[in-house]
């Protein structure tokens, strides 16, 4: 028979303390029953879970929780922006984080703020969570910031010290250099560069995977457009493009981006593919259904997220053993109505008159 325990409806959430009070057994006797560990009567099994079920103790967490002193969740520090990109990574975080058996956390920053992941940051160790994980694209400079938790950076190289870090990438860079190598192969001698915003690491790794694929095949590199991923950057981009009548092909750093730019191209009577190829960037699926559809690299967010969080869970539930190597996200390029070759391969081989 169970024990009333002196703690009022409204008082904090139930600790082991409590259910070994209610079930009249030690806290240790509750952590073997939680645990499914062996040597322990059917009886004593029963008066503990039926403790534990009565004060509302989260069985799974809390057997957990007793086993390694761990509060099973994980914190996540990322850009509040509905952005299809920042968003499908969070999506993906937090089904991975799920799936790995841990509660989620989220703090989210705003642009521009100096002390936004580092105030986000505090915020999450003071919730009690096991790990962290950074998806910040935005991080300037090292933050005085030391954590004695594993943080996973996911897409940014490390910003502060922590008990141990894990940096994961999105393949951006292979991703741009797909892209851009895609339009050479169609016979554009070089491709213009339609940039997101320089302050975002995920700017930086497409810019150098369009130079790196320019550079390899000894492609001019043309001056870099810079945008703010709205479409409305990309349309002042494409004016700025289509009075260049040299311009046959633009690798785009967001798929936003690129439908304003086909926007402007088109009003200029630039036509989109025959006289100028656009490839975007993220893999929006929404873009498959525009005129011309979008030619894409897609992202692989949810690899991404997934091997990032295996990395976290293994630091933060084996802290002393060395960290599995981490495997290089996919690299998918979606060819749909936006690329073609070039106005001069287009003439060449087309069909004469007299044919």
């Amino acid at each position: 028979m169970t024990r009333a325990v002196g703690r009022s409806a409204a008082s904090a959430a139930p600790r082991s303390a409590d259910v070994a009070q209610v079930a009249g057994v030690s806290r240790k006797t509750v952590s073997r029953v939680l645990n499914n560990e062996p040597y322990v009567s059917d009886e004593v099994r029963r008066r503990v879970l039926e403790a534990a079920e009565q004060l509302g103790y989260r069985l799974n967490h809390a057997a957990r929780a007793l086993a390694s002193g761990r509060n099973r969740s994980i914190g996540v520090v990322a850009l509040g922006t509905a952005g299809y990109g920042t968003a499908s990574l969070l999506v993906g975080i937090e089904k991975a984080v799920r799936d790995a058996g841990y509660a989620l956390r989220v703090v989210n920053t705003v642009d521009g703020d100096p002390d936004g992941i580092a105030g986000a940051v505090m915020s999450l160790l003071e919730q009690g969570v096991d790990g962290v994980v950074v998806s910040e694209p935005i991080v300037e400079g090292e933050i005085p910031l030391r954590v004695d938790v594993p943080v996973l950076f996911l897409g940014a190289p490390p910003a502060f010290v922590s008990a141990r870090t894990v940096s994961v990438g999105v393949g951006a860079h292979a991703l741009a250099r797909a892209a851009t190598e895609h339009l050479l192969d169609l016979g554009h001698t070089t491709v213009h560069h339609l940039a997101g915003p320089r302050r975002w690491y995920a700017s930086k790794d497409r810019v150098e995977g369009w130079r790196a694929a320019l550079a390899a095949r000894g492609a001019q590199e043309p001056p870099v457009v810079e945008g703010d991923w709205s479409a409305a950057s990309g349309y002042e981009a494409g004016r700025e493009l289509a009075a260049d009548d040299s311009v046959t092909a633009v690798f785009v750093a967001g798929d936003e981006m690129a439908i304003g730019l086909i926007h402007a191209l088109r009003e200029a009577g630039r036509r989109v593919p025959e006289d100028v190829s656009v490839v975007g960037f993220d893999g929006n699926p929404v873009f498959a259904y525009v005129t011309p559809p979008l030619t894409t690299v897609s992202q692989p967010f949810d690899a991404a997220a997934r091997e990032g969080i295996r990395l976290l869970v293994h630091a933060i539930e084996e802290p002393e053993t060395e960290l599995p190597p981490a495997s290089e996200p996919p690299v998918e390029l979606v060819v749909r109505g936006s690329t073609a070759p070039p106005p001069s391969h287009q003439d060449r081989t087309a069909p004469s008159a007299a044919d």
